[in-house]
């Protein structure tokens, strides 16, 4: 069940109008959204409802048996189990295929031709999101950051809640476990904020990733030989603004919705592509994977013991390079992740360099805050960042390795003409990175000044503003770009 579709919007006036109508009654307004979350899940192929029963059950017993046992020994078993399960669930429905076709080729290559135990495996959507909220909690328990929960419908409730199941945000237990047991309201400022984001997930969805998906991405990268070198530099320019509007739009409309519903999650996007460093770019994208990767995996791997600049850079590399492979079994997304650890690396010893040459130098105390020397690095800082996100997207986009370079090659040829590129698409292209720059409290401040206003004076506004994205934007509802994940 897609967001921007009539199915979604009369489930999701169901859902509201009951769940509201059990506001207090707690249990049964709990139990009410997890078999609507489930009837969610359920829509796309009911036969993985199971899986997803399957992980919730193990992590609530999981984390009861941590509650439970003192023994610290004990207790990192417990959790090293938990994780592991965890993840084996994940690798043989996400990558079991691609090792063994790896592994095929590999055999191949050295003459060691074997038959191998392939298996026709149907990826389950949103199994990333719910193992990762699964390993989240489990951990977080181990480091005596929460509490188990008492009521397995509540965990229960946590890993499948509708909004963010299939593609997030990863929302952590600590933040959502918490208000199940308060009283839910829904205020007039959190509606109109809710309603806000809503329409602007769906002007960035339903629209601007649309039309550059269909009209220029898609045709770019399913044949870039026979592209020219201006559609293929614009399109890999809009692919990074298709991937930030189809996500963020799927995670602003999940927000909204779960505003709706009286429940609070936390910014997924902030003007990442207005970023002036790589850090700051990941800071501000996909913020509930960076920051559970930086939290769950850059820490784990770099340990306390060891913090020192050579661990710090192997942890980036091995995160990135693991964030890499987890968006999907494909070299691509691991030469992408590597490409990025190297980025980040490397600038990171470049900004160190800086400030100890600044540290030395009298002369640069007085230039330091010279605003136009200032600005000029801002300035360069987002078009390095920038270009290196956005060339390093051309592997992201690409199905195989082979195609990838083909793509570089045909861009860099300096082949003439124009044959997808319009000025619609580059007004949404730039209008859309031109955005970034704008405040990120924008909506924030927008509600605050629409709580006062007449309740029909919001409904026609939300739901002309609705009619009007659904009259400009295109027909059909192409897939969210990270329910593949």
């Amino acid at each position: 069940m897609l967001f921007p579709t009539l199915a979604f919007a009369i489930f999701f006036m169901l859902v509201f109008a009951l769940a509201w109508a059990f506001a207090s009654r707690a249990t049964s307004r709990k139990a009410l959204l997890l078999g609507a979350s489930y009837f969610f899940y359920g829509w796309w192929d009911w036969r993985f409802t199971a899986l997803l029963a399957g992980s919730s059950a193990f992590n609530y017993l999981g984390g009861a048996l941590l509650g439970k046992t003192k023994d610290e020994n004990a207790r990192f078993w417990i959790v090293a189990g938990a994780v592991g399960v965890n993840l084996a669930a994940l690798g043989f429905f996400k990558y079991y295929d691609f090792f063994l076709n790896s592994l095929t080729d590999l055999l191949l290559r050295l003459g060691l031709q074997r038959d191998m135990p392939f298996l026709e495996i149907i990826l389950p959507i949103g199994i990333s999101f719910f193992t990762f909220q699964g390993i989240s909690y489990v951990v977080d328990i181990y480091r005596n950051r929460m509490k188990p929960v008492s009521s397995p419908l509540d965990l229960f409730l946590y890993i499948s809640f509708f909004p963010q199941l299939v593609a997030g945000p990863i929302v952590r237990g600590s933040d959502f476990l918490p208000q199940l047991s308060k009283p839910p309201q829904l205020t007039r400022i959190a509606a109109v904020y809710g309603f806000l984001l809503i329409m602007a997930g769906m002007l960035k969805k339903t629209v601007v990733a649309h039309y550059l998906a269909v009209d220029l991405v898609d045709p770019a990268f399913d044949n870039p030989s026979s592209a020219s070198s201006v559609d293929l530099a614009a399109a890999h320019y809009a692919y990074a603004v298709q991937v930030y509007c189809d996500f963020s739009g799927y995670s602003d409309i999940a927000i909204g919705v779960a505003a709706l519903l009286g429940l609070r999650f936390k910014k997924n996007f902030d003007r990442p592509l207005a970023a002036t460093s790589l850090q700051q770019l990941w800071q501000r994208w996909h913020i509930s994977l960076s920051t559970w990767l930086r939290d769950y995996l850059y820490r784990a791997l770099r340990g306390d013991k060891h913090k020192t600049e050579w661990h710090m850079h192997r942890s980036t590399l091995m995160t990135m390079l693991l964030g890499g492979l987890w968006h999907g079994a494909n070299w691509t997304f691991v030469v992408w992740g590597s490409i990025l650890g190297f980025a980040l690396v490397i600038e990171r010893v470049v900004k160190s360099r800086y400030a100890q040459w600044r540290a030395q130098s009298a002369s640069s105390v007085a230039g330091g805050s010279n605003p136009v020397l200032l600005l000029s690095f801002a300035v360069m800082g987002w078009f390095v960042t920038f270009h290196v996100f956005t060339l390093a997207g051309v592997f992201f986009r690409s199905p195989d390795i082979h195609v990838a370079f083909s793509y570089f090659e045909q861009m860099f040829s300096l082949s003439g003409g124009v044959q997808l590129f319009t000025p619609f698409l580059l007004l949404l292209t730039a209008g859309a990175v031109g955005m970034q720059f704008l405040p990120g409290n924008m909506l924030e401040k927008t509600a605050e000044k629409l709580r006062a206003a007449p309740a029909m004076a919001l409904g026609v506004l939300f739901g002309g503003g609705l009619l009007l994205i659904k009259f400009i934007g295109p027909e059909g509802i192409a897939p969210f770009v990270y329910f593949q994940f």
